[in-house]
């Protein structure tokens, strides 16, 4: 968008300049305050220090987007590291679940009369954790989709 706004600037600078080359081309007087210079283009001067100003205002815009994009990127990258290091954590937590649960049916393969309601408890904790655990996950991996595109 800022390219054709700056071509369309351009185009309208350079008709204007066609259209008026004898009133830019006009001889002026130009007082610098320590030289004095006569019969020069001074409409010529300010028409390209126009463009100039111009396309120095668009590479600043350019470089001031490619800066907002870095930002992005590097904010992406350590959102990144953040969701691996929460996978990395959330696989810790299985295996202090999974030991949990060694020792819960150890202790219930040893005990008596109670196992079947033991072990159904277990098992509706079990998948009650596991379908948390699994919503959890799904929710970072769209939000991360989503930010990284």
């Amino acid at each position: 968008m800022r390219t054709v706004v700056l071509i369309i600037i351009v185009v309208l600078a350079v008709i204007f300049a066609v259209l008026n080359r004898h009133a830019l081309m006009f001889g002026h007087t130009l007082n610098l305050g320590f030289a004095t210079y006569t019969g020069v283009p001074l409409g010529l001067i300010l028409l390209l220090t126009a463009l100039v100003l111009a396309l120095v205002f668009y590479f600043w815009a350019g470089v001031a987007g490619l800066r907002a994009q870095a930002d992005s990127a590097r904010l992406l990258r350590d959102m990144e590291a953040l969701r691996l290091s929460l996978d990395s954590q959330e696989g810790s937590r299985f295996a202090q679940l999974q030991a949990s649960i060694d020792e819960r049916f150890n202790a219930l393969g040893t005990g008596a009369g109670t196992n079947a309601a033991d072990l159904s408890a277990v098992n509706a904790r079990i998948d009650a954790l596991q379908r948390d655990v699994n919503v959890q996950l799904a929710q970072l991996d769209d939000y991360l989709k989503r930010r990284l595109g």
